[in-house]
This record gives structure tokens, sequence and C-alpha cells, in this order.
């Protein structure tokens, strides 16, 4: 019998020790995701300081790295290194795991400084009058040594940097006169490794992730049309472009690569609108794969300007907000099929979660700042094995928890950029750009405001690159940190802030204001053209007057019918 007895217990103590350790483990888990820290830094016009970012222990921000003064501030593209350029020709390089300065670089006339992916190297570009003056340096941030120079007679948005290099820093190349140069990442004075030639080449994008792949780009000349054309970086596999796409009516080019290097975006812009439509000129947007499997426009259901594209970071989907106002959005897979309207509205800017599992959609800019947050959960899961000839309408989708989280609203937003874990969404009111109400919300990723503080002069604003890898589930992040209360800070001074948390209530609304009968007119149609309710507010008397009609109105109904009886 005590045998008996004694399995139950036996039992009992094996089940609460697996409870212990998968509780410990969940812990653990926990634990792990909150020690990777966020950072965002902030430059005002006293210099930068770096804060930690959300969860705040207090509602308040901690300060990681006091101000330092400057005038531009840069995070490698992996956050490792932080680029600080200072007024008096000088560039210092930290190390984002203590904020140490560990390089510092005196460059007389430097105009512009780029650190790469890695930060292992840091090109600047000074201003010179002669060819023989090599202008463009690229040093090493370990040793402080000039490891190439080059000459470059002036810097655009398409020459600079002039070395562009491949996330991993396993490729670099630059764009010379018709052609492409090619270095070895690893000795950079030996030179020019080998030779890419493309006539007429205006802008060209080295694939990021791997670096297996550069776009370059061929405007029109002589009644040519003009050309985006793909190439693998191998040099024993260049003799032909992996892929083409010929256009006419173009001018500019914007090259957007997927993760994976396997498909290219090409935003084809031109400044005239020849249809007359557009003032601002009319674009088309391209989409071509290194297998060759597509080359052609991508398949918009409205007319009117590409307004902005993302690629996903799995780099499977992506997503365009294009056409006349209110304009579309839609979501299409790799094979350039669509596979999600998410509606219009007035938006020019998509954002997608890093995490893949959320996207912003925003209208920033002249628009009223609607943004717009839509959940998709792995976003697609195909239940059948579809074949190259299969069409879109004809597929077979599982959409799992599809839905709209909330919506809220930024107005005057310069910036918007997701948080490197997934879980929050901060947009910056910067100068020079706007020169009031400059300031900084970061929002959940729900769309409900978590944290916001004003300045009074705002230049930069952004979050310290992490990979997303490194960070757990969207779902777990937020099941691991509870909500925070929001609170509001007004900057007084150079820095020094009074802080006090934003009033629960909100204030009270105004009368409306009389409008004349043209004004409401108006009024409706810009409503509807922005995608909102052309219902305008009636005014008291409106409302006492309509009272008064439905009333008689219900009067003679019931004196007519007490006659037909």
């Amino acid at each position: 019998m005590a045998s008996e007895d004694a399995s139950p217990s036996l039992d009992i103590l094996g089940a609460r020790s697996r409870f212990l350790v998968e509780s410990s483990v969940h812990f653990l888990f926990h634990f792990l995701i909150l020690f990777i820290f966020l950072l965002l830094s902030v430059r005002e016009p006293e210099g930068f300081f770096v804060w930690n970012g959300p969860p705040f222990s207090n509602g308040q921000p901690i300060v990681k790295l006091e101000r330092v003064p400057c005038t531009n501030v840069r995070f490698s593209e992996d956050g490792s290194r932080l680029m600080v350029m200072k007024s008096d020709s000088v560039i210092s390089i930290y190390d984002c795991d203590n904020f140490k300065e560990i390089r510092s670089f005196q460059v007389p006339n430097v105009a512009a400084a780029d650190l790469s992916p890695c930060g292992t190297y840091i090109q600047t570009f000074q201003k010179s009058s002669t060819p023989q003056e090599k202008n463009v340096i690229l040093w090493k941030t370990e040793t402080g040594e000039a490891v190439y120079q080059l000459f470059q007679k002036n810097m655009t948005k398409t020459t600079w940097p002039s070395i562009r290099f491949s996330s991993d820093e396993a490729v670099a190349c630059r764009m010379a006169t018709n052609e492409i140069q090619f270095f070895d990442t690893t000795d950079f004075p030996k030179g020019i490794l080998y030779r890419l030639r493309v006539p007429g080449v205006a802008a060209f994008e080295v694939s990021k992730a791997p670096g297996s792949h550069v776009a370059v780009f061929v405007p029109e000349s002589k009644g040519s049309p003009a050309s985006v054309q793909i190439y693998a970086c191998g040099k024993d596999l260049q003799s032909q472009p992996l892929a083409r796409r010929s256009f006419f009516r173009c001018s500019t080019v914007q090259l957007n690569w997927n993760r994976g290097s396997t498909g290219l975006l090409a935003v084809a812009q031109s400044d005239v609108d020849k249809t007359n439509q557009s003032y601002y000129g009319e674009s088309k947007l391209n989409y071509l794969t290194t297998d060759g499997t597509h080359e052609g426009l991508v398949p918009l259901r409205k007319e009117g300007p590409v307004h902005d594209v993302q690629w996903s970071y799995s780099g499977s989907e992506f997503a365009v907000v294009y056409g006349f106002m209110p304009a579309s959005a839609t979501i299409f897979n790799k094979k350039c099929r669509p596979i999600l309207e998410l509606g219009s509205g007035p938006y020019n800017t998509v954002r997608w979660n890093p995490k893949g599992k959320f996207l912003c959609l925003a209208g920033f800019g002249n628009l009223p700042g609607d943004m717009c947050k839509l959940l998709e959960e792995m976003f697609l899961r195909q239940k059948t094995e579809l074949s190259e000839e299969i069409d879109a309408s004809s597929a077979f989708w599982d959409y799992v928890d599809g839905k709209q989280l909330g919506t809220t609203r930024a107005e005057c937003s310069v910036t918007s950029e997701w948080s490197p874990d997934g879980r929050y969404f901060m947009t910056a009111t910067t100068a020079p750009r706007l020169q009031i109400d400059n300031g900084i919300k970061i929002f959940h990723h729900n769309g409900s405001l978590f944290f916001k503080k004003m300045f009074d002069k705002l230049f930069q604003a952004e979050w310290k690159p992490v990979s997303p890898d490194k960070f757990g589930d969207i779902s777990e992040l937020i099941k691991s940190v509870g909500s925070l209360k929001v609170a509001e800070t007004k900057s007084q001074g150079s820095g020094s802030a009074s802080r006090k948390a934003a009033p629960s209530n909100p204030t009270a609304t105004k009368p409306a204001a009389y409008r004349p009968p043209h004004a409401k007119q108006a009024a409706a149609i810009q409503a509807e053209l922005l995608g909102e309710s052309p219902t305008p507010e009636m005014s008291k008397n409106a409302l006492r007057n309509k009272k008064k009609r439905e009333k008689q109105k219900e009067k003679k109904a019931a004196e007519a019918a007490a006659a037909g009886i």
C-alpha cells in the first residue's frame, strides 16, 4: 500500500519540477530579450546625446551618452560604430558597446563623411579645385590609416558615397565613367581588381545581403531608351546582364534591392508628365529578378505617381503606395502578384516592421499625418503549391489574423521609423524642414501613443540599428513588458527640461465656426479627396431647425393617417 500511495506523490513532484524548469527557462528567455537594449540618438543645435530606448523605467529615458557638440551623427548599418562630425573638421568614431571614442580624424575642409556597414572604414569628401588633389579618402577606423584615395569632382545623391559596400563588406565598388570598378575589401591599397564596362552608366546600387549583384541605370541618349540592368558581381560572370528593363520618359531612378538579393524594384521618374495629369511629373514601378523570370512593370490598379515602396525584412513581399489621392496600397509577393489590398486613404508613406508582422501606412508632408497600422501574421501562408502558369486569381491563400490594429495621427512628421525589435514606431518633426513644433513621438505597435517630447529645435532622431534576429517574436516581446504611462515633456532653454505627465482628460472642443454654403461644398470635396467623411459638423441652430422640420413632417404624417381613417 505504501508503494501505491507514493506513486501519485512522485508524479506531483515531477510535475512541479517540470513547472519550475519551464518557468525558469521562460524567465531566462525574457531576461535575455530585455537585456538587448534599444537606443536612440537625438541631435539638437548644441550637439547630440544618446538615450536608452523604451521601455522607460520611470516614464522618462535615461541618457547613455552626454551631449557631444557636433554637426552630424551617423550609426553604422550594423550598429557597432557611431560617427560624429564636429565643427572643427574633426570626425570621431565611437564604439557603441560602451560609447567610448576609439579614433579621431582631422580632415581639413571636410564636406561629407560616411561609415561602411560594419564600421570598418570611413570615407570623407573634401572640397577640391584640381584633379591632381585626391579629395575622397577611405580610412580604416581601427588604425586611422588612409587605405585608398581618388578624385571626385562633385558630390550628388547618386555619386555619394563614392565607394559602396554590401552589408557584410564582402563587396566594394564605385562608379566611374562608363564603368563600375570593384575592389578587394581586405586590401584596398592593391587598387582596382576588375572593371564592369557599362557605357553611359549614371547610377548604380550593389545588393546588400548578400552582395552578389549590382544594378546599374543608363539614361536615355540620342533616341535610345533608358534601361536598368542587373549584373553578377563575380568577375567571370559579367559578360551579359542577368536582367534588363528598358523604358522611355525617365530622368532619374530609385533602385531598391530585397534581402536575399533576388529581386530589384526600380522607380523610374520623369520631371514632366506628358499626359498633363500631374504637376510633379510621372513615375513607374518596375520589377526585375536576378534569375530573369520577371522584367516588367508592377501591375498597379490605379493611375498616378508611386509615392513609396518598401520590401519586407524577409525579402519575399513588398508594399506599394501609389495613385492620385486618395492613394491605394497593395502588397505583392516575389512573383509580382498582388496578394493583399490595404485600401485607400491620404497615404504617401509605408514602413514595414523589421519583424515582418506589422505595417504602417501614413500620410506625412503636406498630408494630415494619419497613420494606419496593419497586422499580418507571417503575412501569407500558401496552402497549395502554385506553378508559374497559375493566375493569381485562382490561388488559394490563408491570411492568418490579417486585421487592422488601429489608427493614429502624427502631424507635421518629417521622419518615421520602426524600432529594431518591432514593438515601437517613432516619428520626428525636425529642422530645417520645419522650424516649429519640433519633437519626438513614440507609438506602440498598435498605434497608441507611448511617449512624447518637444524640443525648441531638433535636427535628428533615429534608432540605433540592431539586427531584428536578435529579438524574440513580437507576441513574446509584448507579453514580456507591460504598457507604461505616456509622458510629455517640454524643453526649456538649452536642454534642461521640466517634466510633467500628459493630461488624462482631453481638452474641450470649441463650437464650430460659421461656414458659408460655398465653403461647405469645398470642405466636402477636400474631405472626399483625403478619404475622410464628407459630412460636416452642424451648428446648434441647424440642429434645432432640423428637429423642427422632422417634427412637422411627423405631425403632417399623423394628420394624413387620421384623415385616411
